[in-house]
């Protein structure tokens, strides 16, 4: 005995031939799967809604925004101290470079000091302005022990 549809279909036994198969236009595509399910959809005004305050949203608020705040407390209190330190170490090179600094305009300032003050710079001014080297008698000493001002009045 044969199954349903190999009787219905016709394996030999049965009388029934094979549905036949319908033809296709070659460029027709075939249909595609759920083709045939429509959704539709219902416009709904929902201005007039107002909206119910949680209660406990706003805890849940607070308290995620407490913990952000610790978090950022804790993360600011480790990586203050080695802020600090890279700060003070630019901080220190500043300094170190501004000494050089300072050191080299010192040499230079107390260079130009000695060229100005050198016994053969004073010999070459004086001859041009005509200065000569006074005699003894030009000389006079103050004494710094007098209270009274005779020594301005001396000529």
């Amino acid at each position: 005995m044969a199954t349903q549809p190999t009787y219905a279909y016709g394996t030999g036994f049965g009388t029934v031939g094979a549905p036949p198969r319908p033809v296709r236009h070659p460029y027709e595509l075939r249909a595609l799967p759920h083709e045939s399910v429509f959704f539709y959809r219902k416009a709904i005004d929902n201005t007039r809604l107002v909206r119910e305050a949680d209660p406990q949203s706003r805890g849940a608020c607070w308290s995620a925004i407490g913990a952000a705040g610790i978090l950022v407390a804790l993360l600011f209190g480790v990586l203050a101290p080695s802020v600090a330190d890279t700060l003070s170490g630019y901080k220190l090179q500043s300094l170190r470079a501004e000494e050089r600094r300072l050191l080299d305009e010192r040499r230079t300032l107390e260079l130009a000091v000695a060229e100005r003050l050198s016994p053969e710079r004073l010999a070459r001014l004086a001859d041009r302005q005509n200065l000569v080297t006074p005699t003894s008698g030009q000389i006079m000493r103050l004494d710094g022990d007098r209270p009274d001002a005779s020594v301005a009045m001396v000529k």
